[in-house]
């Protein structure tokens, strides 16, 4: 509950250029997508999508098959807004990650800073739960975190920081890493935030 009333704070006080993690283009969620073979056909969730640009590109693409999920309502409803009447056909899940929620087996899942907010291994044995039910097998699984350089906490909250390696041994060997792709998040404001881009084969 805790976590739901911090983001639905967030969501209702801050416009979309005021916070740290906005980007006008999704570029490298997008190249990942596109590596797994996207087609029309694809089945995508977006984890703690928020009001995120990618599900906009991914309509834009032809896909209907798409889910976004997040803990703040006023997130979701603020990307159904700027979606209209092409909201209806998607599937928006208004859930904290860790929490009961289900979805019909996907061929993509997409976290861009979701995970790395999970610290206690509790939330994160439930996040990977819900991960191995929802992903399909020889599905593909693309969690972006922070770097090891990366910061120490985010819109006030601690998070976990990651290699190739550390991220690879938590999501353990039902998963297999395809590529690990640094990059420099640059904030609205200018700062410069290292984060880790991963890409994962589920194998078993």
């Amino acid at each position: 509950m805790e976590r739901k009333q911090h983001w639905e704070r967030v969501y209702t006080s801050k416009g979309e250029r005021d916070v740290s993690w906005y980007e006008a283009l999704p570029s490298v969620s997008m190249r990942m997508i596109e590596a797994a073979g996207l087609t029309p056909e694809t089945c995508v969730i977006d984890v703690g999508g928020g009001d995120s640009r990618l599900v906009d590109i991914l309509v834009a693409r032809g896909l209907d098959c798409l889910a976004v999920l997040d803990v703040s309502g006023a997130a979701l409803h603020r990307a159904q807004a700027r979606l209209g009447d092409a909201a209806a056909a998607l599937t928006w899940i208004e859930a904290d990650v860790t929490a009961d929620w289900s979805l019909k087996p996907m061929d993509v899942w997409h976290d861009r800073a979701v995970f790395h907010f999970l610290t206690s291994p509790e939330d994160r044995a439930r996040y990977l739960s819900h991960l191995r039910h929802t992903l399909k097998v020889h599905g593909t699984a693309i969690v972006a975190t922070f770097a090891l350089e990366g910061p120490e906490t985010c819109s006030g909250l601690q998070v976990a920081r990651y290699s190739p390696e550390t991220l690879a041994a938590e999501l353990g060997g039902q998963f297999r890493l395809v590529e690990a792709v640094p990059y420099e998040h640059q904030t609205p404001w200018g700062a410069i935030q290292p984060f880790l881009y991963t890409r994962f084969t589920r194998v078993l």
